[in-house]
């Protein structure tokens, strides 16, 4: 029997019985309820002109406020959330909303058609920060993932600033809780349409179950890649089994010298555990890693368990010496992350298996670790080249080297040889050229739309010296010293 999804929008509670299991909530919001400031522009969560705020109900009884893609979310996974779109920002009395209204202030906008999903991603900014004058920093990561063609984004800064002058609206969390308290589940939900079913599980034993009777059915955790198989590859993927319910999997533990990152963790909230144990490392990382709404869908675990040769995550894992925790019925299973991968696109998962979670561990005394992103935009872009170096020293010598790159092969890969070529060596000058010449017997990269062959090489040996540069014994470079984009605050 098909269980109808439930959402809170507009004051009111919605049920949607009939919409195709793969619809997305941008479809939703235009073409059944009707509200068409949500905007497409590129269905693929790249320009922003579709962003909504999810509001999400938390296990502490908490609301949690995201700005997201709608273009690339699917209809079902409202299940027991708020959704907001720039239609709700109106206040009662009908004035504007101060994002709104310093918009206009500020002559923040011209065409239209990016406005509201710049309006959204503002306002996610402006419950967040709570009255709280945000810096510049924080304006540029909460627009990374707004795209505009007229304003040139300087007014769109200045209203960013302006909206904290305007008397505050504040947003009642404890009243939308008591509106989303009802519509939580205690149990697995299937919503199904047009043959397709859509499974939600609630507790782990009910994921480990369903998926051991559905082997075939996609994994869906934060949609900001399966989401683009349907918008762009228009692709029937029958049924799905949701993980984001799944509260065991949204835990982050540390245990045995580990960082235990469940696999429903979502990026920002990954990002920020991690990059607490590693500030100086990650944390430039974090921001050029895709844009916040991304983040805010998108989990390490989906990150992990897709294994793209450029995702931004594997490299810096696989140089920590990251572990992944794998689950079927027949319990857990845990390797090296980089064993994970055995080919493009080919992982070592067995039929009914998932990611459970991704161990990271801590720093450890003598571990020098960098990791470094090459894109031709800041923010929201691929990388060409991402880079991780994790090298213990001793004395003046390597002890441990571990080497990772992306964009370099058909899975995310290990400098084996060159790490080999290290060990025992004095961390010097001339080990470096050595290890540079070395990176061309490890790596073969293709060309393609983001750089050709001979450039990502050339790149991949001198983000070694990069690292050198900053590590090595005598005269350490600091990182503003070498990071054109270091003076961002």
């Amino acid at each position: 029997m098909s269980t109808p999804i439930r959402f809170y929008y507009q004051g009111a509670v919605r049920e949607v019985t009939q919409a195709a299991p793969t619809q997305t909530i941008l479809q939703h919001v235009r073409e059944d309820l009707h509200c068409t400031g949500t905007k497409e522009g590129c269905a693929e969560g790249d320009c922003g002109a579709c962003t909504v705020v999810i509001g999400t109900l938390g296990a502490d009884g908490q609301v949690e406020m995201k700005a997201v893609n709608s273009c690339i979310q699917l209809t079902p996974t409202l299940d027991g959330k708020a959704l907001f779109t720039v239609e709700d920002l109106q206040q009662p009395n009908g004035l504007l909303h101060p994002v709104q209204q310093a918009m206009v202030e500020c002559h923040g906008s011209q065409c239209g058609f990016c406005t509201p999903g710049f309006v959204m991603s503002l306002w996610g900014m402006y419950l967040k920060q709570e009255g709280r004058e945000p810096t510049r920093c924080q304006i540029d990561d909460a627009l990374s993932g707004n795209l505009c063609r007229c304003t040139g984004y300087r007014p769109i800064i200045d209203a960013a600033k302006r909206m904290g002058e305007l008397p505050a609206v504040q947003f009642d969390r404890a009243a939308l809780a008591a509106r989303l308290a009802p519509l939580q589940r205690g149990a697995m939900a299937t919503y199904s349409a047009g043959g397709a079913s859509f499974y939600a599980p609630r507790t782990l034993d009910e994921l480990v179950r369903i998926r051991a009777g559905k082997p075939e059915a996609v994994l869906l955790a934060g949609s900001t890649d399966i989401g683009l198989w349907v918008t762009k590859q228009m692709r029937e993927l029958g049924d799905i089994i949701y993980l984001g319910h799944v509260d065991a999997l949204k835990q982050v533990v540390e245990r045995d010298g580990m960082i235990e990152i469940g696999a429903g963790v979502a990026l920002e909230d990954a990002y920020k555990a991690v990059c607490a144990h590693y500030p100086d490392q990650l944390s430039a990382m974090w921001q050029r890693f895709a844009s916040l709404p991304i983040r805010n869908a998108g989990t390490l675990g989906g990150n992990v368990a897709n294994g793209s040769p450029i995702g931004d995550s594997m490299p810096w894992l696989i140089a920590l010496g990251a572990r992944v925790v794998l689950r079927d019925a027949a319990g857990e299973r845990e390797l090296a992350l980089e064993d994970l991968y055995l080919g493009y696109q080919k992982k070592d998962l067995q039929p009914g298996e998932f990611v459970q979670a991704v161990r990271v561990p801590l720093p450890r005394a003598g571990v020098r670790f960098r990791t470094y992103k090459l894109a031709k935009r800041f923010d929201q872009d691929i990388s060409a080249v991402c880079a991780a170096f994790a090298l213990r020293i001793d004395g003046g010598v390597v002890a441990e080297a571990r080497i990772a790159f992306g964009g370099m092969a058909a899975t995310p890969k290990r400098a084996a040889q060159t790490e080999a070529l290290l060990l025992g060596q004095p961390w010097s000058e001339a080990a470096l050229d050595a290890a540079m010449a070395m990176l061309a017997r490890d790596y073969a990269p293709l060309s393609d739309m983001r750089a050709s062959s001979a450039y990502r090489m050339k790149a991949a040996q001198n983000l070694l010296r990069r690292f050198w540069f900053e590590t090595r014994q005598h005269n350490p470079l600091a990182a503003d010293a070498v990071n054109a984009f270091a003076v961002r605050a």
